[in-house]
């Protein structure tokens, strides 16, 4: 079982749409970043950063790799998203290639998002979206500078389907992100092969799973269920759906 520490923000959609693309087992715990919660003591011990998301990973003897790992293994924490991302397809062996070349292009994409689309983009936002003071040159900058990503990764998707030809964790770094479009001044009709592979990623069922589960949690906030101390539980898929009680609690790390 994982345990994810998750908000609904796009660095957290990244893990949630693995766990989902994965069918593996986990348990959605919120963090409520409006309340503060990311800097409790006991999420610190698992998120030494106080951000989202981290995950626990309560059998890390599972995987490829459980033969070269010790028996008496304890959980493992994990956090920043890009480190939960590959931690996962090497547990899993899955949405990361195998050869090295596969992996150079799927980890250079990766990388581009982590240092690249997504503090870009959320600077954009914060500045765009500030209800108190508006600064242009820190608005058109951002805004300029997210457009000239969108373009870049439109002209690499030009000719594929996918970010590095086969659907993998890189296209999860950036989905979470780029939907964020309406939000960030940009015109997604600029960008069409942008917009056919947001459009592919969003029908695939894993990814409507994902934001439906994430909803879940906003949606329990805001009706007054007491969801610090909850979690979404999510067991391996069997019929094609997920099953889901917002009232199962989750041991805290």
């Amino acid at each position: 079982m994982i345990d994810l520490y998750f908000w609904t923000t796009p660095n957290a959609y990244k893990s949630l749409l693995f766990l989902e693309e994965a069918q593996l087992p986990y348990r959605l715990i919120p963090v409520n970043i409006y309340r503060g919660e990311q800097f409790d003591e006991c999420f610190s011990r698992v998120s030494p950063n106080q951000r989202i998301p981290a995950i626990v990973d309560n059998d890390p003897l599972s995987g490829p790799w459980a033969a070269y790992q010790h028996e008496e293994a304890q959980p493992i924490s994990i956090f920043e998203s890009g480190a939960i991302l590959l931690y996962l397809a090497e547990k899993t062996g899955r949405f990361y290639p195998a050869d090295s070349t596969g992996r150079a292009e799927v980890l250079q994409w990766l990388f581009w998002q982590m240092g690249g689309l997504g503090p870009m983009l959320g600077q954009n936002f914060h500045f765009s979206a500030s209800p108190n003071e508006k600064i242009p040159y820190a608005i058109e900058r951002y805004v300029k500078e997210t457009k000239r990503l969108f373009g870049v990764l439109n002209q690499h998707l030009k000719n594929r389907d996918f970010i590095a030809g086969e659907y993998s964790i890189a296209d999860m770094a950036c989905y979470p992100w780029i939907i964020k479009h309406p939000d960030l001044s940009v015109d997604i009709e600029c960008y069409p092969h942008v917009k056919a592979w947001q459009e592919s990623i969003e029908n695939r069922p894993a990814t409507q799973r994902a934001y439906a589960n994430g909803g879940a949690i906003h949606a329990a906030d805001r009706t007054g269920l007491s969801v610090p101390k909850t979690a979404l539980s999510i067991e391996p898929l069997s019929q094609g759906t997920s099953s889901a009680n917002i009232n199962q609690t989750a041991a805290v790390v």
